[in-house]
């Protein structure tokens, strides 16, 4: 079994390496030092467990077992963690594998031969129990050839098509399998919805500005504005769009 390390401590990398090296039957696949780094690492090297820190900068470990999970033929996770007795009852109550830091060799035998793939629903209650924010800071388009990790931040329209939707962000557009409503439960603060398939950043809009018809479209701060169908504002959703570019 391939395993990848994901530690942002040098010295934590290090320790579970050595007790990797310990156990018959698991290979180091490599090591990574942050979230992003081990999304690429996971999709190039395609490791069978990733043992994964819980707490780490930038994207937290639940974040990137999130993005993770998403991959052709997903890893399964075992988490590496400080947490109380009160939080590993909810890694139980889960079958979720876990390892407590100072990690053991004998409780990491066990973890990496219980790992198993993690639900889709598990994310938010195990972000709940281990004190983390549930909420990404990143969505994520994979292929088999690659992972696209594109920043909530730099996201300016989300446009449902069909089995698809379309991020369209300031490299270009990208597309990821998230529904449009999983999407705007998650990310309601930000994001606004201008009709049945698109949600807006709010703080992207410059302004709202009529089309020749008479129907009330989108303008984008980056200059952008569309009067297909992608930016224009349904009637029964113009009075939220108003709301919310007011600050309400």
């Amino acid at each position: 079994m391939k395993v990848l390390i994901v530690d942002d401590e040098a010295p934590a990398r290090e320790r579970l390496q050595q007790l990797l090296e310990e156990l018959d039957g698991f290979t180091l696949a490599g090591m990574a030092g942050n979230g992003k780094d081990a999304l690429g690492k996971a999709a190039e090297l395609q490791p069978d467990i990733v043992l994964l820190d819980i707490r780490m900068p930038g994207m937290n470990g639940i974040e990137t077992a999130h993005h993770m999970n998403r991959l052709p033929d997903p890893p399964a996770i075992v988490f590496a963690t400080a947490y109380d007795e009160y939080a590993m009852d909810a890694f139980d109550a889960r079958a979720i594998g876990y390892v407590l830091k100072p990690v053991r060799v004998a409780r990491l035998k066990i973890a990496l031969e219980q790992a198993s793939k993690l639900r889709a629903s598990a994310f938010a209650d195990l972000a709940n129990a281990s004190g983390v924010s549930p909420k990404r800071n990143h969505v994520c388009a994979t292929t088999r050839e690659k992972i696209t990790l594109v920043a909530i931040s730099e996201i300016n329209f989300f446009h449902a098509d069909q089995k698809y939707v379309a991020v369209h962000h300031n490299d270009g557009v990208s597309l990821i399998d998230d529904s449009l409503k999983a999407l705007e439960q998650e990310f309601t603060d930000e994001f606004v919805r201008i009709h049945r398939s698109a949600l807006v950043a709010v703080d992207k809009i410059e302004c709202l500005q009529k089309t020749p018809d008479g129907a009330l479209s989108v303008v984008l701060r980056d200059g952008s504005h569309r009067e297909d169908k992608e930016l224009i504002i349904s009637r029964r959703h113009v009075a939220e769009v108003r709301r919310r570019l007011k600050g309400g």
